[in-house]
């Protein structure tokens, strides 16, 4: 079965930051690549212990997917903003 997800890294001091859009799972690593790799892994053990509590479904409904044939498509992200607040 096909899970597609988008995924963002940032840093944070010397550690990369990889989260899995619209999952919300997140991991780390000292590296982006490192991160990235991190990511799949728990991207991968997450969906695994959902499918296996019979969760999957819901967890993936409950996060926008939406299933055809024997895969699962994510949200049709339309943007990926920065943006910035001004406080005076």
């Amino acid at each position: 079965m096909r899970i597609e997800f988008t995924a963002q890294i940032w840093q944070e001091g010397s550690q990369f930051i990889a989260h899995a859009m619209p999952l919300d799972v997140a991991s780390a690593g000292p590296t982006a690549g490192e991160a990235r790799q991190a990511l799949d892994e728990a991207v991968d053990l997450f969906l695994r212990t959902a499918a296996e509590h019979g969760t999957l479904e819901q967890v993936l409904e409950e996060s926008g997917y939406v299933r055809t044939a024997d895969e699962w498509q994510g949200p049709a992200w339309i943007a990926l903003e920065r943006h910035a607040a001004l406080l005076t």
